[in-house]
C-alpha cells in the first residue's frame, strides 16, 4: 500500500496536483503578482454550511463578493430595517483569511424592496425624497462597515444598451444625478473605500462609451471613482479578444482600475443574437438549446479551456491596469447560467466542476502565468 501511495504522490507531483486531484497552486497564488482573485459567494457559503466549498474558496481565492446577500431588498428590506447578519458573516469569512471585499451593490434598480419609490399612501417619491432615501441607505451600509469592506459596486446596470441612461425609476426621478449622488455618499461615508461603477456588455463599442462618459463626468465634478467593473458574462466566441483589448485601454486612458467582475464563459446556445445580463428577461427551454444535459463533451471541454486561456493571457499582457478578477460562482452546479436566459438547463461556466474538482480551464488559466 506505502508502494501504491508513494507513487501516486510521484505522479500527482508530476502533474502539480496533489492526491485528490486539487491543483498545488491555487488562483490567488498563481495570480499573487498580476490581480485579486475573487469569486461571488451565496448565502450557503457565507455562512459555510458546506466545508468542501468552504475550503475550495480560501485556498483559491483571495477576494469576496456576496452574490445576492448585500443588494437592497436583502440588507434593507423596510425603510427603518437593515438586515446585515449576512454582510456581517461576508466580512468575518474574509477578516479570517485575509481576503479583500467588495459590497455589491448599492444603488441598482432591480432586486429593489418594494418601498424604495413610494410614498405611505402609495404615491411615486420626489427627487428631494429618493436623495435622502439614497443617502441613507448609502451612508447607513457603507458607514457600518468604514475599515471592515474595501471597495462598493456603487451604481450598478444605470446604462441602456446604446450608452444612453437606462430609463430606471432612480433615472426618471433624479436623472444622472443620482448617480453622481451616490458615489459621493459613498465617499463621505468611508474616504478609503474604492469605488466603483459595474455594468455588462461594457466591451460593446456604445456602452463602453457610455461608461466612459460616466467616468468623466464624475471625474469632472471631482467626484471619486477608483474603477470599472465590466461584468464578464461571455460566451465561447465573444465578445472578441481585439474588442476586450481595446475596452481595457480606452477604460484605463481614464484613470481608473479595471475589474472584471462576473466572469463565466457559456457553452450553451443564445437565443438572441446579442448577450445580456438583465435579469429579467428569460426564454422557454427546448433540447436544442440544452444540448449537454448529461455532460460536456471532450471537444467543447477543450474549447473552454482555450476560451479561458486566451482572455487570461490578455489579462496577464494588461495586469499593471486590472485590479481584481472575479468569478461569478464556485463551480459549474451553482452558476447562474444554468437558468439564465433559459431556466433549467445544464451550463459549464466556471473552472470547477459540480464535484467541485478543477476542470481543463482551470489548468488552461493557470498555465498562462507560465507561458
Amino acid at each position: 500500500m506505502k508502494k501504491y501511495l508513494t507513487l501516486i504522490l510521484a505522479i500527482s507531483t508530476l502533474l502539480g496536483q496533489s492526491p485528490l486531484f486539487a491543483q498545488t497552486t491555487g488562483l490567488k497564488d498563481a495570480f499573487k503578482d498580476k490581480f485579486l482573485m475573487g469569486v461571488a459567494v451565496n448565502r450557503y457559503q457565507i455562512n459555510q454550511s458546506n466545508n468542501k466549498e468552504t475550503d475550495l474558496i480560501i485556498s483559491q481565492f483571495n477576494a469576496l463578493t456576496a452574490e445576492n446577500d448585500m443588494k437592497w431588498m436583502n440588507i434593507h428590506p423596510q425603510e427603518n430595517t437593515f438586515n446585515f447578519e449576512q454582510a456581517d458573516k461576508l466580512v468575518a469569512l474574509a477578516d479570517a483569511n485575509d481576503m479583500f471585499v467588495v459590497g455589491h451593490t448599492l444603488v441598482w434598480h432591480s432586486q429593489l424592496a418594494p418601498w424604495v419609490f413610494k410614498t405611505a399612501n402609495g404615491d411615486t417619491i420626489d427627487n428631494l425624497e429618493l436623495t435622502h432615501r439614497i443617502e441613507k441607505h448609502i451612508s447607513t451600509i457603507v458607514g457600518k462597515y468604514k475599515g471592515k469592506i474595501d471597495a462598493w459596486d456603487v451604481v450598478n446596470e444605470a446604462l441602456a444598451e446604446d450608452g444612453s441612461y437606462r430609463e430606471s425609476t432612480f433615472y426618471k426621478i433624479s436623472g444622472e444625478t443620482f448617480i453622481e449622488n451616490a458615489f459621493r455618499f459613498a465617499h463621505e461615508a468611508d474616504p478609503e473605500a474604492e469605488l466603483y461603477y459595474n455594468d455588462y456588455n461594457l466591451i460593446d463599442a456604445d456602452k463602453r462609451d457610455g461608461a466612459i462618459r460616466i467616468i468623466n463626468n464624475l471625474k469632472a465634478k471631482n467626484i471619486k471613482i477608483d474603477g470599472i467593473g465590466v461584468q464578464a458574462h461571455w460566451s465561447l466566441e465573444e465578445p472578441s479578444i481585439e474588442d476586450i483589448e481595446t475596452a481595457i485601454e480606452m477604460y484605463a486612458e481614464t484613470g481608473v482600475k479595471v475589474m472584471f467582475t462576473e466572469l463565466d464563459i457559456s457553452v450553451l446556445p443564445s437565443p438572441w443574437n446579442s448577450p445580456t445580463a438583465d435579469v429579467s428577461v428569460s426564454f422557454e427551454n427546448n433540447p436544442d438549446m440544452d444540448p449537454y444535459p448529461n455532460g460536456l463533451p471532450d471537444s467543447v471541454e477543450d474549447q473552454l479551456a482555450n476560451r479561458y486561456a486566451e482572455i487570461f493571457k490578455l489579462f496577464n499582457k494588461h495586469s499593471d491596469k486590472i485590479g481584481r478578477v472575479t468569478f461569478w460562482g464556485l463551480h459549474d452546479g451553482l452558476s447562474w447560467k444554468n437558468n439564465f436566459p433559459i431556466r433549467g438547463r445544464t451550463d459549464y461556466t466556471l473552472l470547477f466542476d459540480r464535484e467541485l474538482k478543477p476542470k481543463k480551464a482551470f489548468h488552461a488559466v493557470i498555465q498562462t502565468v507560465n507561458d
